[in-house]
């Protein structure tokens, strides 16, 4: 079995993340496939690692990031899709008053867009959901053994608007027809949970770890998916 996605998948200062807990738990082979800092763009233009998703016997496909992709309004690193490149003339057009030169992060970008607090951020949104929904269902066509969608919730610490801009139901329920099954957990980070003692990280990393999931989340996503995968067979 294949497990696709972002830094949940990836398990970053975890030494047990869900996969390798699938694994345990099944007796075969899952293989992570979690990376850093991507959205569905990076996921989808990987030849090499869509190439031996298509050899498991399914996938388990982690909701991508929203915000993390390409769009008429701005372009992001092909690879590491959480860093912003550069507006376009759609997005200089729509916000003049809006400097972009030392904007280098695209959520950076979209706090400084919904700081303005008026219309046009709902244009910018919009806009992402319609080509987020278009490139996702291109990638579970694309994953030929069949997908177990992911759709996970963080509970992060956060209260900026910017969080409010993720996959909602609807998007969701127009991908479900594609896929073998939906799995929705919801989660706290390592911050907001008991399990921040239970990270691997260095002293500096703290800030950054306290923003992961802990062991006892990576479980619980595990639990979930296997109920869903013992009902599959």
């Amino acid at each position: 079995m294949a497990c696709l996605g972002g830094e949940e998948t990836f398990g970053r200062f975890v030494d047990n993340p869900f996969p390798a807990v699938l694994e345990k738990r099944l007796g075969k082979p899952c293989v992570n496939f979690g990376s850093l800092f991507c959205g569905v763009e990076a996921l989808s233009t990987d030849p090499g690692v869509l190439n031996l998703v298509n050899q498991s016997d399914l996938c388990v496909l982690q909701v991508p990031d929203l915000l993390r992709q390409s769009n008429r309004f701005y372009r992001v690193h092909p690879r590491r899709n959480d860093r912003f490149l550069e507006p376009t003339a759609d997005l200089l057009g729509l916000y003049p008053d809006v400097d972009f030169t030392e904007i280098h992060f695209v959520r950076h970008l979209l706090e400084q867009l919904s700081a303005t607090e008026d219309a046009r951020f709902e244009v910018v949104a919009q806009e992402l959901r319609e080509v987020w929904i278009r490139s996702t269902r291109d990638l579970i066509e694309r994953i030929e053994p069949g997908a177990v969608l992911l759709w996970l919730h963080v509970q992060r610490q956060t209260g900026s608007h910017v969080d409010h801009i993720v996959p909602n139901a609807d998007l969701i329920e127009q991908l479900r027809p594609l896929c073998a099954d939906v799995v929705e957990v919801s989660v706290p980070v390592s911050a907001r949970s008991d399990s921040l003692e239970d990270v691997m990280f260095g002293t500096l990393q703290q800030p950054i770890a306290e923003h992961m999931i802990g062991p006892s989340a990576h479980r619980e996503i595990a639990e979930h998916l296997l109920i869903a995968l013992r009902n599959l067979n």
